[in-house]
């Protein structure tokens, strides 16, 4: 976990404002947080399933280690990181981190497009799976593969910006967010304003997680980075 440290930042397409599903622009005010400096990988995940008796996700005949994992369903995701304690980020600490502490960032660690296979895993690779997290070069703050190699899980519902004082209930809101986009698709998922709606029951080839808490969060339960975590069977 790398500990970013809070601020005010814009959120939204602060490049052209041109994607409409990332505006209106808003600001954001956040406290200090912290969040994996890798995707979770492979290895991470099964020795968590092992622990706990849940299912080994597919790799699709890959290889596992410390290759970012995916087909994980963010149920999937949400249960790893509670089980260290964590939660998976919101979606402003998300963006936040990815623009290096609320920078202006097309891409995270680079503005320029041509630069991006420096920074991230995308369809520029032609690869057919994610790679091994640290592959590429992090973003200012020390973050990997915020931008491609697999799209991340957020742990809110969708929601639309230009609403943003109606509420859902996790339960009853099917619909999660991803975000970073992946080694697949478009380099414009890429991009560290881009949203996408997801079911939380999918579990795809390029979708994987990272895990962050608050600080105050962490304080108040008294354990860091996972040394300390509850009994997974316990409810």
């Amino acid at each position: 976990m790398i500990l970013i440290r809070g601020g005010s930042f814009t959120a939204g397409d602060v490049i052209d404002s041109s994607n409409t599903d990332a505006l209106p622009l808003h600001k954001v005010a956040l406290k200090d947080f912290y969040m994996g400096k890798t995707e979770v990988t492979y290895a991470q995940y099964d020795a968590f399933a092992k622990q706990t008796g849940r299912q080994f996700p597919e790799d699709d005949l890959y290889g596992r280690g410390n290759r970012a994992v995916v087909n994980v369903s963010w149920h999937d995701a949400s249960a790893y990181c509670s089980y260290w304690g964590w939660r998976l980020p919101s979606e402003n600490e998300w963006e936040y981190a990815a623009r290096s502490r609320g920078k202006v960032a097309k891409y995270a660690g680079t503005n320029i497009k041509d630069s991006l296979p420096k920074y991230a895993v995308t369809s520029l690779d032609d690869l057919p799976f994610t790679q091994p997290v640290q592959s590429k070069k992090p973003n200012e703050i020390g973050l990997y593969d915020m931008s491609g190699n697999a799209f991340e899980w957020i742990g809110q519902y969708y929601q639309f910006y230009e609403d943003p004082d109606r509420l859902h209930d996790l339960e009853n809101s099917s619909v999660r967010i991803i975000r970073g986009g992946s080694f697949s698709g478009s380099t414009s998922f890429t991009q560290t304003f881009w949203r996408v709606g997801v079911l939380a029951e999918v579990a795809d080839y390029d979708i994987g997680f990272r895990c962050a808490i608050g600080q105050k969060e962490l304080n108040k339960q008294r354990f860091l980075n996972g040394i300390f975590h509850r009994n997974p069977a316990k409810p």
